[in-house]
């Protein structure tokens, strides 16, 4: 996209912000798309030293989007004018979905989308940059759990705002293929997920921390409440998401299962602690049990979920051992099992957007 070659200037200043837009979209595509013929040496350089490849396009979109705000806010006050229109549909605003199945199976190429509306640009780029938000949050993950928690909740802030304040506005084009990222409910999605995510980094520091384990089974199980209501929005959503990547949902359910195991796992070693041998047995033969069914198919989440699997076993055949020997407690199951609790901790940090005030005049 070259906004100069579509909006026409009235001065010297509108024409030098015009150009600006380009030049930091174009900065963007070629990263994000791998175009860019800059060495590493000297993209480190441009960016003030900054390493993390995704810290750098983070950098990117946060130079990009006050400039974008800051047109978008001046074309609405001449939004009407017949030229205004027809320069935004010169623009050809397109981009393609990383959420949909035609897209990641297309062999000629990405399905791309185009959307006749400067608030599709502003939306799809505030959608990466809560994306890159996210992986850097993982990215971090091994070494500050507290940033990282707070990546996640930014991001989440982001798709928040997506889905309030952006894409309801393009809903009234509904003859207009989108792509799922420019869906509020998807946007909805998304925001779940990271106060999901959030959530067990914050887990994890309770755990290093000695949190009493009848506290982590409902975290865990917050977690496995919250994918819940991922997972209903999608499948209430049937047309809007006929579309949708396999591996996405596989995601969302594999965590959903893996978090419910891990519950039962905590609730077991709780009921343990208060001399119910038994019901912690019954617990985890069940926990066993679904979390078996719900076995991922994919190779590295199996991996993790068959960690789990074996390390609830092991605690199984201990319980049991203990039970047969010492306790001899009857053995529930069904409905006379305690019931899973859920406590959601995690929130979302609200995104302010920001807007390089500048005075734009347009020749109209």
């Amino acid at each position: 996209i070259v906004f100069e070659d579509v909006f026409s200037a009235r001065d010297p200043a509108t024409l030098e912000h015009l150009k600006e837009l380009s030049s930091r979209r174009r900065v963007i595509e070629e990263s994000i798309n791998q175009s860019s013929f800059i060495t590493e040496a000297i993209a480190r350089e441009m960016s003030g030293g900054l390493t993390s490849h995704c810290l750098r396009d983070l950098q990117k979109l946060e130079q990009y989007l006050p400039l974008l705000e800051n047109l978008i806010f001046h074309v609405d006050l001449v939004c009407s004018n017949h030229h205004v229109v027809r320069w935004i549909s010169e623009l050809k605003i397109r981009w393609s979905s990383a959420l949909s199945s035609s897209s990641l199976f297309n062999l000629r190429g990405p399905k791309f989308f185009q959307i006749d509306n400067l608030r599709y640009e502003l939306g799809m780029t505030l959608y990466l940059y809560a994306a890159l938000l996210r992986e850097r949050a993982i990215e971090i993950l091994p070494a500050d759990l507290v940033q990282s928690a707070t990546l996640f909740r930014e991001a989440s802030g982001v798709f928040q705002h997506l889905a309030k304040e952006v894409f309801p506005s393009l809903q009234s084009s509904q003859s207009v293929e989108r792509p799922l990222e420019a869906t509020p409910s998807m946007c909805t999605v998304m925001s779940i997920i990271c106060l999901a995510e959030a959530q067990a980094v914050t887990i994890r520091k309770a755990e290093e921390k000695g949190t009493t384990v009848g506290l982590l089974a409902k975290l865990h199980y917050g977690i496995t409440e919250l994918l819940g209501e991922a997972t209903a929005i999608v499948y209430s959503n049937t047309i809007e998401y006929k579309d949708i990547s396999s591996s996405f949902l596989d995601f969302i359910s594999s965590c959903k299962a893996l978090h419910e195991l891990r519950s039962r796992k905590y609730l077991a070693e709780s009921v343990k602690i208060g001399e119910q041998v038994g019901v912690a047995v019954g617990v985890l033969r069940d926990a066993l049990i679904n979390g078996k069914r719900e076995l991922p198919g994919e190779e590295s989440w199996r991996s993790i979920f068959g960690k789990e699997i074996d390390a609830a076993s092991d605690m199984l055949r201990k319980f049991e051992n203990e039970n047969e020997f010492v306790w001899h407690e009857k053995i529930p199951c069904g409905d006379e099992l305690p019931r899973l609790q859920g406590n959601k901790i995690a929130n979302a940090l609200p995104y302010h957007p920001k807007r390089w005030e500048r005075e734009l005049n347009f020749k109209i």
